[in-house]
């Protein structure tokens, strides 16, 4: 058990090393959103909000066709794969990285790969339920993709991709200053409170 541990903490930090050397032209810029979307300042929330907002409300203005938005959602990463990592070093200088700064992103780097583990363990996981027990798998399958497609009737599609992607930029803010555990932590007492009322009653 101890090596298969160990095995695993080496195949991470590898993984980890991997990631960092592929984003360093990115560090600064990486260092700089970790900061926003963890809400170091107050004012970040909503400069995120006013900026998806902002982008939203372009993208509604122009309403581009799905080919056209696509083509220019992959040019743009095209332009910022290959301008980032020229431009960040004099923006930020590169000569001021500290080893806070490393530190931190080495642990961005490690938490992406966690991240990308996770999906892969959950991608797996659907596999083998598929294999193991078909019924189940195509009937949860059947049963998310009608309500997904339910909510997507119901809802505009650029809405919902917007309350979705403010959503999503949000997560990481909500996380860090403890907002969605403290949500869910009410929600389970309600939960056992009415259990049990429900207990009472049935005694």
């Amino acid at each position: 058990m101890a090596e298969g541990d160990n095995r695993s903490t080496n195949l991470l930090a590898a993984e980890t090393a991997s990631l960092e050397e592929q984003l360093q032209g990115w560090g600064e810029v990486m260092l700089m959103a970790d900061k926003v979307l963890r809400w170091e300042r107050a004012w970040f929330p909503p400069a995120i909000m006013g900026v998806v907002s902002l982008v939203f409300l372009n993208i509604y203005y122009l309403d581009p066709s799905v080919l056209s938005g696509v083509s220019c959602f992959v040019m743009f990463l095209c332009l910022a794969d290959y301008l980032v990592p020229i431009l960040a070093p004099r923006i930020f200088g590169s000569n001021k990285w500290t080893t806070e700064q490393q530190q931190r992103f080495h642990e961005i780097c490690s938490n992406l790969v966690k991240t990308r583990r996770r999906t892969v363990g959950w991608w797996k996981r659907l596999f083998t339920l598929k294999e193991e027990k078909p019924k189940m798998y195509f009937m949860t399958m059947i049963v998310s993709l009608a309500a997904v497609a339910w909510v997507g009737q119901q809802v505009h599609n650029l809405l919902l991709t917007y309350l979705i992607v403010t959503f999503l930029l949000l997560l990481p803010g909500l996380n860090q200053h403890g907002i969605i555990s403290k949500y869910i932590g009410m929600a389970k007492r309600e939960m056992n409170k009415l259990l049990k009322q429900k207990e009472k009653k049935n005694e």
